[in-house]
């Protein structure tokens, strides 16, 4: 974890960050059950422009971004104000990008979805019907700024089970406990 985590219970959002193929949406709609809270999937936000350069290969730039950001925002602050709490899949992969995040949603906690290339370019190898594929995968990668300190959230590695990784966030989300610097793995 880097930095101190807020209650995971009432009014919080939980962002489920990480590069394309990582698994966000699935630990995002685990998690969300388990909090029994609504999920937003940040991808249902992008502009129809923004889903035509991704599928045609080009990364998004920041002011593609910031616009899609702001909906996302929107969307789990009308998620939290109907069930209390949501839980987030969004990249997030700048830190500005989840400052900005932090802006609308001060007590959002982060989850970094981190594994090695190879791993998550075999999933995007797999996946079908998804407007992202392997061609952005290394300009994810390059744009990634992992977790910094003093940013609410902790890391996990997405080697390991998907129900693992949910026992793993639902230990690390307990309130409560003091801060830790290591990745959960």
């Amino acid at each position: 974890m880097q930095g101190e985590l807020p209650s995971a219970s009432g009014e919080t959002a939980i962002v489920v960050m990480g590069v394309c193929g990582a698994g966000k949406s699935l630990l995002a709609n685990r998690l969300a059950d388990r909090l029994g809270v609504g999920m937003v999937e940040a991808d249902d936000f992008h502009s129809p422009e923004n889903k035509r350069k991704m599928a045609a290969g080009k990364a998004l730039t920041d002011a593609d971004r910031m616009p899609w950001l702001d909906a996302v925002s929107l969307a789990a602050k009308l998620q939290i104000y109907c069930e209390g709490g949501a839980v987030i899949a969004c990249s997030s992969l700048k830190r500005a990008y989840r400052d900005r995040l932090r802006a609308a949603l001060p007590s959002c906690i982060f989850v970094h979805l981190a594994g090695e290339r190879g791993l998550i370019a075999e999933r995007l190898g797999g996946r079908q019907g998804h407007f992202v594929g392997e061609t952005l995968l290394d300009s994810q990668l390059a744009t990634l700024e992992p977790l910094q300190v003093g940013e609410a959230g902790f890391s996990l590695d997405i080697s390991r089970p998907v129900d693992e990784l949910v026992d793993k966030a639902m230990k690390e989300l307990r309130p409560a406990r003091p801060p830790r610097t290591t990745i959960a793995s």
